[in-house]
């Protein structure tokens, strides 16, 4: 059997076709319909739908572009996984290469011991190259990955380290947000494999050890009531344009906060007044996500109107 996850399929028997979902063993696989509802079918009652057809790995990259050793890109070598367009639970597993080296790679897959070879390839600058496939269904029973790659360019520059990296993918590992990969022209989860390692200055740390301690700075304890006006904090308020007066008000109103975090305050009170809800909006953001804050509310309307927030702390 050569199906791969993702391809189009139609039953050889019956009138239904689907995308392959899941591969169970040689002999069955599961075909998901627009149903959402999955098959187990053997695989030779079923066959590729024309226009559909799974595209592969591609092993060959193209020629290496003529570029000078000023537009040089030494680094950006990622493994990219991204959903299937038709079916999310299918992803695919991208080497994308944004740097100007071709890179001889090898994707090795390894489970109960054993390891399997499942792509070798060259790929070239600025290209990706589709090298697995999975369904998020199957976390769990997802091998472990041992990645390798080696650097090649025509042109003279720095030796670079060969690439060895080991995956290990869990439901963590999915639980950040898709970033745009604009040489798949798609989103997906990336995992950037040529890192640059840290690398530590042992005589500054050295310094760092003999360095005198800091006096420790005193908080002021804030008032319970933080006025938020441009005008009761900056003399020279008549010459900062919009932008900067917001900037000013709401680094008074986290420091102040912050004040009252450390003094443990049981609440403290923002007047914003109304405007253009600006600044508002700001304070609001900042304390609805706050792990210190118990919650807020606008403060006695009978005094403030709609112009103050007053939150309560833990």
């Amino acid at each position: 059997m050569d199906f791969k996850l993702g391809e189009f399929v139609r039953f050889v028997d019956e009138r239904r076709e689907g995308y392959i979902t899941k591969i169970f063993d040689d002999q069955m696989i599961g075909v998901t319909g627009d149903d959402d509802f999955e098959i187990p079918v053997p695989a030779n009652k079923v066959t590729r739908v024309h226009g559909h057809t799974y595209k592969g790995i591609e092993n060959q990259a193209h020629q290496e572009p003529m570029i000078t050793l000023a537009e040089f890109k030494s680094s950006g070598f990622s493994l990219a996984i991204a959903p299937d367009a038709a079916k999310g639970s299918v992803v695919y597993f991208y080497f994308v290469n944004e740097t100007s080296y071709q890179l001889l790679a090898t994707l090795n897959t390894g489970k109960a011991g054993l390891v399997k070879g499942t792509f070798a390839g060259i790929i070239a600058p600025g290209t990706t190259a589709k090298i697995y496939s999975a369904s998020l269904t199957e976390l769990n029973n997802w091998p472990n990955f041992h990645i390798e790659a080696i650097y090649y360019s025509g042109l003279e520059t720095k030796p670079k380290e060969p690439v060895i990296y080991d995956l290990r993918f869990t439901a963590k590992s999915f639980s950040g947000a898709k970033k745009n990969v604009s040489l798949l022209k798609t989103q997906a989860w990336t995992v950037q494999l040529d890192k640059e390692e840290l690398v530590i200055d042992a005589e500054k740390l050295k310094e760092s050890f003999f360095k005198p301690a800091e006096e420790k700075k005193e908080i002021e304890k804030p008032a319970k009531e933080i006025d938020l006006h441009i005008e009761k904090l900056r003399d020279d308020y008549q010459f900062l344009n919009k932008d900067e007066m917001l900037q000013i008000q709401v680094q008074h109103f986290q420091k102040a906060l912050d004040a009252a975090i450390v003094h443990k305050l049981s609440s403290i009170v923002f007047i914003h007044g109304v405007g253009n809800g600006s600044l508002r909006y700001e304070i609001q953001k900042v304390v609805s996500k706050h792990q210190q804050v118990k919650t807020f509310m606008d403060a006695r309307k009978e005094r403030y109107g709609y112009g103050a927030t007053e939150v309560i702390l833990k």
